[in-house]
């Protein structure tokens, strides 16, 4: 395997009232040699902790690590064979591009000729051969990323780690960036962590993602399981936009209602009487003439791209307002002029919709 972590927590000590608190607690990832992981979560919710701990940066307060089958939670950074790249860039602005890349190089008192061979290789790898005698001021932020993640590169070592290294840039520059990002990993084989509190950069960039919050991992799983499959109320939140929508519900008698409405029948909760959280994804609803299972008052449409967008309300969804999916096929069989207080019924997905508990918000069904 590439990169183990074994029950890995990081206490602090606040200086004030000398308290501790967990800045991440009992993590455990499992990284097969090569894979590319996103770290995915809100801000605080110890992403980049993880990232310096496995750099060497911070030094963990329990637990293990173990890069390629050798143990290296106690080795100097210097020594783990690590490549970072942060937000912010880093590079030195009186350097031009080629020495900014071969200065990691010449602090190990490589030979002339071969420092040469090597940023030639890596600058070509990462599509700035071009860029080599300018200086990081004359490019733009998707050049200077390019030129960071060619140093981190240079040294040709074990695993890259990645701090929100999109975060600076505009969203047309950082779809284009996020795919050269994974062109590179895919063609050096590298194994790599990306940190990320965008859930399309991970969903998009990774073979799998860890999901946290609260200074824990919530879930972990190929991108398209976690969106299909969230374990709890905050996963299922987290990814997917539009956001998914949420209603107060019950099951009562093998029935789940939301209000008054039955959404589904099912006899294995005869004897189940229950207050949940019913969640459906925008794509989840199916348009109908009349005789929907739930009736929803619109607010506006909202057109993304090819996309048709109803902002409904109800007086049951935890949030003020939603987001419903029509597709073109389903566009018929709703007026969508003049939308506002009217209302609309909807059929719901069987395979859409998400029932948590509502204490702990744990997955139920």
């Amino acid at each position: 395997m590439g990169i183990i972590l074994n029950n890995i927590s990081k206490i602090f000590v606040n200086e004030q009232d000398k308290k501790t608190h967990y800045a991440i607690k009992q993590i455990n990832l499992n990284i097969p040699t090569g894979e590319l992981v996103s770290l995915l979560g809100p801000s605080g919710c110890g992403k980049s902790t993880i990232l310096h701990i496995i750099a060497g940066l911070l030094t963990a307060t329990e637990g293990t690590i173990f890069f390629h089958g050798k143990e290296v939670t106690h080795l100097p950074p210097e020594k783990r064979g690590v490549g970072l790249v942060f937000q912010n860039y880093s590079l030195y602005p009186h350097m031009t591009v080629r020495q900014n890349i071969m200065f990691p190089l010449q602090n190990l008192k490589m030979p002339k000729e071969q420092i040469k061979e090597e940023v030639e290789k890596i600058s070509v790898l990462t599509s700035i051969e071009e860029y080599l005698d300018k200086k990081p001021s004359a490019l733009s932020g998707g050049q200077q990323q390019r030129v960071a993640i060619a140093r981190a590169l240079i040294k040709n070592p074990k695993v890259l780690l990645l701090d929100e290294p999109l975060s600076n840039l505009d969203t047309r520059l950082r779809i284009r960036m996020r795919g050269e990002i994974r062109r590179i990993q895919k063609k050096t084989k590298i194994t790599a962590i990306f940190v990320t509190h965008d859930q399309e950069e991970a969903m998009s960039i990774s073979d799998k993602i860890y999901v946290m919050n609260k200074q824990q991992i919530q879930q972990q799983d190929i991108p398209l399981n976690i969106y299909n499959n969230p374990s709890n109320l905050f996963v299922a939140s987290f990814l997917g936009s539009p956001q998914i929508s949420i209603f107060n519900g019950k099951i009562f008698k093998g029935k789940l209602y939301i209000g008054s409405c039955i959404i589904v029948t099912d006899h294995k909760w005869q004897n189940i009487n229950k207050e949940v959280y019913i969640a459906i994804r925008p794509e989840g609803y199916i348009a109908t003439k009349k005789n929907g299972i739930l009736e929803v008052e619109g607010i506006a449409i909202e057109n993304i791209g090819r996309e048709v967008f109803l902002l409904a309300k109800h007086p049951e969804a935890v949030y003020h307002n939603f987001q419903i999916l029509i597709p073109s096929e389903q566009q018929d069989n709703i007026d969508l002029a003049n939308v506002n207080k009217k209302r609309f019924t909807f059929n719901i997905q069987k395979d859409k919709f998400f029932l948590f508990d509502k204490k702990e918000g744990n997955r139920i069904f």
